[in-house]
C-alpha cells in the first residue's frame, strides 16, 4: 500500500479556508476532543493515551487519532506493531488496542524513519486520517495534537468541528508563556477550550512529601486569569511513566491505581460537558 493509495499526495491551497467551507465531524465519529500543549515535552501524549482510556471506562465507546506526524507516540505507548488495513486502496480501518479504536502514522513508516515533510504534506496527512479512516460508532474521538500553533491545528480547525480542546502544560512559568499562546490560539479559531491540566505538577516521595519541581499554582491561575475551567492535577509518577514505555498506559492496566483515579475523575468531568 503506497502513500497515494490512501490519499497521502494531495495537494494543498493556503493556510486560509475558503469563504464557503463548512465544518464537519469526522466521519463515524460523535465529538471530537483535541488536546493541546502549546510547548513540548509537557506530557501531552502521555495524558492523551490514559485520558481516551479513562473515557473508555466510564463506559463511552473511544478512538485515538495521533495526529502528530513527526513525532508520533501512539504506536509504542498502545503497544501497536501492525499497519492499518486497507479493503479497497482508498480509507483505511483503524488498529484496535485494548477496545479503543487508533490511527497514527506510525503505523504506516518503520519506526526508524524520520518525517521529512513540509506543511502540505502533513496537511494531506491529515485530512486522510480525518476523512478517509472507518471510524466505526465513537462516542468520542480524541486527538494527540503535535506542540505549537502550525499547520496541523489549523487544518482542524478550518475543516473539522472540533468540539473541545483540552490543553496540558507544567507549572514551569517557560511553559505557561506558550499555554497563553495556544488559548489565544484556540480563541482565534474559535474551538471551545474545556479547561487546562497541569501535569508532572509535583513529586510524592515514600514519606508523603511533596516537591514543586516545576513550581507550583502556575496553570491553576492561569487558568482563572484566563475564566477557563482547570481540571485538575496530574504528580510525577514512575508507575505512570513505566506503563507508557511498557505500551500499556496505566488506566488500561491498573484502573484502581490512585493515578488512573484521577485520570478517570477528569474524563468523567469533560464527559459531563457533552
Amino acid at each position: 500500500m503506497d502513500k497515494k493509495s490512501v490519499g497521502l499526495s494531495g495537494s494543498f491551497k493556503g493556510n486560509t479556508a475558503p469563504k464557503n467551507f463548512t465544518k464537519n465531524p469526522i466521519k463515524g465519529t460523535k465529538f471530537t476532543i483535541a488536546i493541546s500543549s502549546a510547548k513540548g515535552g509537557v506530557g501531552k501524549s502521555t495524558f492523551a493515551m490514559n485520558f481516551a482510556l479513562a473515557l473508555k471506562y466510564t463506559g463511552s465507546k473511544v478512538g485515538i487519532l495521533d495526529a502528530d506526524i513527526y513525532g508520533p507516540s501512539l504506536p509504542k505507548m498502545m503497544s501497536i506493531n501492525e499497519k492499518p488495513k486497507s479493503e479497497d486502496g482508498k480509507s483505511l480501518t483503524p488498529v484496535e488496542q485494548y477496545g479503543v479504536q487508533c490511527m497514527s502514522i506510525g503505523f504506516l513508516v518503520d519506526e526508524e524513519t524520520p518525517m521529512i515533510w513540509r506543511g502540505p504534506m502533513v496537511t494531506s496527512a491529515i485530512k486522510t486520517f480525518t476523512q478517509k479512516v472507518l471510524w466505526n460508532n465513537l462516542d468520542f474521538i480524541i486527538v494527540d495534537m503535535p506542540p505549537g500553533t502550525g499547520d496541523t491545528q489549523l487544518t482542524f480547525a478550518q475543516e473539522i468541528k472540533v468540539d473541545g480542546a483540552i490543553i496540558v502544560s507544567t507549572p514551569q512559568e517557560i511553559a505557561l508563556a506558550d499555554v497563553k499562546r495556544g488559548i489565544k490560539m484556540f480563541e482565534k479559531l474559535k474551538v471551545p477550550l474545556l479547561g487546562l491540566i497541569d501535569n508532572m505538577s509535583f513529586f510524592e516521595s515514600d514519606d508523603g512529601k511533596k516537591y514543586n519541581i516545576f513550581g507550583e499554582g502556575g496553570v491553576e491561575k492561569l487558568s482563572a486569569n484566563y475564566n477557563k475551567e482547570f481540571l485538575g492535577k496530574i504528580p510525577i509518577d514512575i508507575d505512570l511513566r513505566v506503563a507508557a514505555d511498557s505500551g500499556k498506559p496505566l488506566v488500561e492496566e491498573k484502573p484502581d491505581h490512585k493515578i488512573s483515579k484521577l485520570f478517570i475523575e477528569i474524563a468523567t468531568k469533560v464527559k459531563k460537558k457533552f
